[in-house]
C-alpha cells in the first residue's frame, strides 16, 4: 500500500497540466457531459407553472416529493432537449403511473416548463454554477500567530516575499485551497544513484514502478530501469504542506485564511 500511495503521489506530481479548455463554464459543462445552457428567462417563466401543476407531487425544485419521483433523475428529462420529450408526457399524462394529464397547457408553457426542469438539472450538476459563501470566519491575529508559530509557515514563506500582496491576488476560497492542497508549479528535481555509485541529477520527466527518466542541466534525457540497485530520490517541496493537512484544526485553517486575506 505504501508503494502504491507513493507512486500515485509521484504520478500526480508529474502529470501534465490541465488543458486550458477545461477552465471556465464551457470546460465544466464538457467535463460533466451536460447539454446546452438552459434559457434562464424561459426557466423563470416555467417556475410558477411547475409550482402550480407539478410541485405537489415532485417537490418545489423537482427533486421528489411525497408521491412523485425525483425528475432530475428522469430519463425523459435527461434525454430531452427543448421539450420534445417532456411536453408530450406532461400534456398526455401517464395514467398507469398515477400521473394526470395537463391538456390545458399550451406548447409555449410546456416549453417553459421543460426549461425549468433543465435549469434544475443544471443547478444540481454543474459545479461551475456553485457560489462559495464567505469563508473568512476566522481570527486574523490568531492566524498570524499560527503562521509564525506552530504552523512554521514563515520558515518557507515570507509576507514581504513570495506572499507579498497574496490577499489581493487570490480570493479567500482560492487562498484556502492553495495552502491546503498546493500543486507543484514545475516538475520536481530528482537524483538517481546508479549501482556504480554515480549520481545523475535533473528534472523529473517520468516515473513509474518500472522506469524513471529525467532531463539534466544540459537538456539531455536519461532513462533507467528501476530495480533495488537503482536509488531514486525525488525532491518534495510540498512535504510540509502535506504533513500539516493531518494536523490542522478547523480553527487553524480558518484563522490562517483570515490572516492571509489581510496581506493586501
Amino acid at each position: 500500500m505504501l508503494i502504491i500511495s507513493t507512486c500515485a503521489l509521484l504520478a500526480a506530481q508529474t502529470a501534465p497540466p490541465p488543458r486550458q479548455g477545461r477552465r471556465g463554464a464551457g470546460g465544466t459543462r464538457e467535463f460533466l457531459g451536460l447539454g446546452r445552457q438552459p434559457d434562464a428567462a424561459a426557466a423563470a417563466r416555467g417556475k410558477p407553472l411547475f409550482a402550480a401543476n407539478c410541485s405537489f407531487c415532485h417537490g418545489a425544485t423537482a427533486r421528489g416529493g411525497d408521491t412523485g419521483p425525483d425528475l432530475l433523475r428522469s430519463s425523459v428529462v435527461l434525454h430531452d432537449d427543448k421539450g420534445e420529450e417532456i411536453g408530450p408526457v406532461v400534456h398526455n399524462g401517464r395514467a398507469a403511473r398515477g400521473m394526470p394529464a395537463f391538456p390545458a397547457l399550451t406548447e409555449a408553457q410546456l416549453s417553459d416548463l421543460a426549461e425549468f426542469l433543465h435549469m434544475q438539472v443544471e443547478l444540481a450538476a454543474n459545479r461551475g454554477t456553485y457560489q462559495v459563501k464567505n469563508i473568512v470566519t476566522g481570527n486574523a491575529s490568531a492566524g498570524e500567530a499560527y503562521f509564525n508559530g506552530p504552523g512554521k509557515c514563515n520558515t518557507c514563506h515570507s509576507v514581504t516575499g513570495d506572499l507579498l500582496h497574496i490577499g489581493a491576488k487570490l480570493n479567500p476560497a482560492e487562498l484556502q485551497q492553495t495552502f491546503l492542497y498546493p500543486a507543484n508549479r514545475e516538475p520536481p528535481k530528482v537524483t538517481v544513484t546508479l549501482p556504480s555509485g554515480e549520481q545523475v541529477n535533473g528534472t523529473l520527466k517520468h516515473l513509474d514502478d518500472f522506469n524513471i527518466s529525467l532531463t539534466d542541466a544540459q537538456g539531455e534525457v536519461h532513462s533507467y530501469a528501476r530495480d533495488k540497485e537503482v536509488k531514486v530520490v525525488v525532491e518534495d517541496k510540498l512535504a510540509a504542506h502535506r504533513r500539516l493537512l493531518d494536523q490542522y484544526s478547523d480553527s487553524d485553517m480558518h484563522n490562517l485564511t483570515a490572516y492571509l486575506v489581510t496581506l493586501k
